[in-house]
């Protein structure tokens, strides 16, 4: 018996039923704070853009007016891939796992959603293929966009280490940064930058989460710490047979 069961305690169908109700009072709860915090979010002031920014991708040179695709709604996410790197950050790869079978729902709520990093197109075009995606992902490289959504961060600022990251003085380790930002298009064309969230405000794009927080283990991430998601890899470089052996273990 595994220790997740030795240490639980095990009731009736009827007592299991009454304390998941008692649950079910507190994610109800939580569902309207959701929906009050999104109203929220909507409701936020916009910036109009009134910098040009470009990209490199797979029709050459883009605006950011251009990444929209016809529709009027943008969601990019910031992928960790420095110019240096060999590949992206494995753990913005799970978001990514998901997003070609979101791509096309979005789409029909005029929501176009990309991925933009510093890596150069070429770097970025190979690591796609390698992992299988279709989703629209450009480059940002030798500009300023990165460093203005601060998911970027030059060498002075790591030397520093105390620099503006998730709306605050608190630094990042690496030079790249995770984080999501949205933008909309007027009828005149107009861009305007409506929100931005970083850290763990992107936990939404990390779906196995949404999975493992309903497991009797959880996340299981504990012994980990201070880096609970050291067990991330890109999707073709698990070891199969040792995940199998850790599922029944």
């Amino acid at each position: 018996m595994s220790a997740v069961v030795q240490d639980h305690p095990v009731v009736s169908q009827e007592e299991w039923l009454e304390a998941r109700k008692e649950l079910l009072t507190e994610e109800k709860k939580l569902t309207r704070l959701r929906d009050e915090l999104s109203r929220k979010r909507r409701e936020l002031p916009w910036v109009k853009i009134e910098k040009s920014y470009v990209f490199d991708g797979p029709n050459g040179k883009e605006t950011l007016a251009d990444l929209f695709d016809g529709r009027s709604q943008l969601v990019v996410y910031h992928f960790m891939f420095g110019p240096a790197w060999e590949a992206g950050c494995p753990r913005c790869s799970m978001g990514a796992d998901h997003f070609d079978r979101s791509v096309i729902h979005l789409a029909q709520r005029d929501v176009t959603l990309i991925a933009i990093s510093r890596a150069p197109f070429a770097k970025i075009d190979a690591f796609k293929k390698r992992m299988g995606w279709g989703f629209k992902w450009v480059s940002s490289y030798g500009r300023d966009f990165n460093y203005d959504y601060r998911v970027s961060f030059t060498p002075e600022e790591m030397a520093s280490h105390k620099f503006d990251y998730n709306y605050g003085l608190s630094g990042f380790p690496s030079e790249e940064a995770t984080g999501t930002s949205v933008f909309y298009k007027d009828s005149d064309g107009n861009v305007f930058h409506t929100y931005s969230s970083y850290a763990r405000g992107g936990e939404g794009m990390l779906l196995p989460y949404h999975f493992l927080d309903m497991v009797p283990k959880g996340r299981d991430e504990e012994e980990l710490l201070p880096d609970g998601m050291a067990w991330v890899r890109h999707h073709d470089r698990y070891d199969n047979q040792q995940s199998k052996a850790q599922c029944h273990g």
